[in-house]
């Protein structure tokens, strides 16, 4: 199983909060992607990680399926909901005071840029 750091941790966290603040996203978009690019984890870990952290609002028996299945980074869910719930309100704060065609503008950048990233990877993988 994957040992990522506190640091790495921490900045999906921030990541996954920010963004979930900025634009109403955070868990499979954010969290899934960042946990299996920046810490290592395989896909199933890191979406059983990335219920884990979404807990308490979702995918309760899905996460238990998860962790039952030994497909739960404990530590990581732990540090990133923290992180993810500072970080989500500080960037709400600054959303609220961005208009929303440039909110949506950053949005649809961040997710075509998201896009593109995960199709190459998987192009690169299909080979």
């Amino acid at each position: 199983m994957p040992n990522p750091s506190l640091l790495v941790l921490t900045a999906i966290g921030a990541l996954a909060g920010v963004l979930s603040g900025l634009f109403g996203i955070g868990g499979g978009v954010i969290v899934v992607p960042a946990l299996m690019y920046l810490a290592g984890f395989d896909q199933h870990l890191a979406t059983g990680t990335s219920l884990a952290v979404l807990l308490p609002p979702v995918g309760v028996g899905a996460a238990l399926e998860y962790y039952r299945q030994g497909q739960v980074h404990v530590k990581a869910a732990a540090v990133i909901a923290v992180t993810l719930l500072l970080c989500a309100w500080l960037a709400a704060q600054v959303a609220t005071r961005v208009s929303g065609p440039y909110l949506r503008l950053m949005f649809a950048i961040f997710v075509i840029g998201l896009g593109m990233s995960l199709a190459y990877d998987a192009l690169r993988q299909v080979r």
